[in-house]
C-alpha cells in the first residue's frame, strides 16, 4: 500500500459554523435563565465557541492536526508544532460527503473533523475512501474502464 500525505488547510465555513452553533446556545441559555448567571453563562459558550472555533477550524493552537499520513500500520498525524504522533482511529467514523469526523485514540484522545474545503476535491475524496474502507483505491481503481480496454 502506498502512503499517502494529506495537508489540511483551516476552514472559515466550519469556523463560522462552530461560532454560529455556540451563539445560538448562548441566546437560548439567556432567553431562559435570568440574571447575571444567565449573562454570565451566555458569554462563557460564546467565548468556547470562539476558542473552539480557533483550535479545530482556523488550526491556530499547538496541538492542531495539520497533516494526515495514512499507509502504514496506523496513520501518523502531524500537529501544528512540528510534533508527529501515530493513533488508532476509532471504529465509529462518520463520513459524508462534506465532513470527515475521525475519532482518535491515544495519545490524541480527540474527535478530528475534517470538511471538503479543508482539502482539494481529489485529496478530501481518497480520505472519505480510506475512512469509509480503511485503505486507499489503487491507481488502477482510478483509470476509468474505457481505458483498461486494448
Amino acid at each position: 500500500m502506498s502512503v499517502v500525505r494529506f495537508e489540511i488547510s483551516p476552514s472559515p465555513r466550519l469556523a463560522l459554523a462552530i461560532v454560529a452553533a455556540h451563539l445560538a446556545a448562548a441566546i437560548a441559555v439567556y432567553s431562559v435563565l435570568q440574571g447575571w448567571v444567565a449573562a454570565a453563562l451566555a458569554v462563557a459558550l460564546f467565548l468556547l465557541g470562539c476558542v473552539a472555533a480557533w483550535s479545530r477550524a482556523l488550526l491556530r493552537a499547538p496541538a492542531s492536526v495539520r497533516a494526515i499520513q495514512v499507509g502504514g500500520e496506523q496513520p501518523l498525524f502531524e500537529l501544528a508544532r512540528g510534533e508527529s504522533l501515530s493513533a488508532a482511529v476509532g471504529d465509529r467514523r462518520y463520513v459524508t460527503r462534506y465532513v470527515v469526523a475521525l475519532p482518535l485514540g491515544k495519545p490524541l484522545r480527540r474527535m478530528l473533523f475534517v470538511t471538503a474545503d479543508m482539502l482539494g476535491p481529489r485529496e478530501f475524496r481518497r480520505l472519505r475512501l480510506w475512512a469509509l474502507w480503511n485503505r486507499l483505491p489503487s491507481e488502477a481503481r482510478n483509470v476509468a474502464p474505457a481505458q483498461l480496454l486494448p
